[in-house]
This record gives C-alpha cells, structure tokens and sequence, in this order.
C-alpha cells in the first residue's frame, strides 16, 4: 500500500509511521514546512512540505497516477480537501482530530472514488482495549521494527508535579510528557 501521513512529525503521526513502514507500505509523510522525518521507519520516509508543493500532485506523480491507498490525518480540516485528492481508487481516510469541524466536500470524487472514511476515537478505548492493542504491537518492539518515543528528562514529571505536566501538554509540548512514580 501507498501511505499518506498528514502531520508526520507529530507523535500519531510518527507511530503510524512506524506501524506502515514496519508493514511494508511506501510512505509519505507531510508537514507544514520543510522537514526531515523526526521519528523511527524501517524503510525510507518521503516527506513533504506543504507550504511549497501540491500535495495530491506530488503523491500521483510519485506513485505513476495511483495514489495514496491510505490517508492517515492527524490534523483533520487543514488538509482534507488535498488528502481527498491524493486518495486512490478504493483509498481509505482515516481521521483522529480535526480544527474545524466543517469541510470541503466532492460528493462525486468520493463515490466515483469508491473511498472510505474511518473516524478514530482513541478516548473512546478503555483500559482493557488498549492493553490488546499494546499486546498486538508487543512482536513489533521485541523485533525493534517498532520503537518507544525517547522521553526527555525534562518532560518527565512526578506524580505529585501533574498540574506542571498537565500544563506543558496544553501548551503544545513538541515533546512527549510523562509522569513518573
């Protein structure tokens, strides 16, 4: 399959990385400016900058017309209508967040385009479902095909610090925050 992430750098965006390279899809990641991919593939990482390139153009051109068989958003309304675009045939959006809640819709690309569009509600998933998750990923890690983000010291919060953590996530740490016994 063809991979498209939109938000590569971020932390969803990294790990659906890392779970599509590890399948074996080609990839492309995009971000808002120009940037090297921040995360762990097992394969390369085409990334592109969507300030300066067409996203759907790029990804057709890339893939000889095919397209992306799978549109992993992370960010939701700013690249919709460009994702709706780059999708193959029978391609597939999934969606984890969004800014606005409205879009752009072409009612006739998509059914002519045969696509699906999946809704992910991670907070929806209780303790239960994400230790399966976890207990299907854990081949994965043991391979190192799958890596843990590194965790920096200094986002690294005690128990009794979680309002500080807690602070530092709605400020939009670049970083991953963790609290620690």
């Amino acid at each position: 399959d063809v991979v498209l992430v939109l938000g590569a750098n971020g932390k969803v965006g990294q790990a659906a990385i890392q779970l599509a390279t590890m399948a074996g899809a080609r990839v492309f990641g995009v971000e808002r400016t120009a940037q090297p991919h921040a995360g762990h593939a097992t394969a390369p990482v085409e990334m592109i900058d969507a300030s300066t390139t067409d996203i759907a153009a790029h990804v057709r051109d890339r893939t000889g017309g095919h397209g992306a068989d799978i549109v992993y958003n992370t960010v939701g309304s700013p690249y919709f209508e460009a994702a709706c675009k780059a999708m193959a045939v029978k391609g597939r959006q999934i969606f984890i967040a969004t800014i606005e809640r409205a879009v752009p819709f072409d009612i006739f690309a998509f059914y002519r385009g045969r696509h699906r569009f999946v809704g992910i509600d991670t907070l929806a998933l209780d303790s239960g479902e994400c230790a399966a998750i976890l207990d299907e990923l854990k081949p994965g890690f043991e391979s190192g095909a799958l890596r843990p983000f590194p965790v920096l010291e200094s986002c690294s919060y005690r128990l009794e610090d979680a309002a500080a953590a807690y602070r530092a996530v709605l400020g939009g740490s670049p970083e991953r925050v963790v609290l620690v016994p």
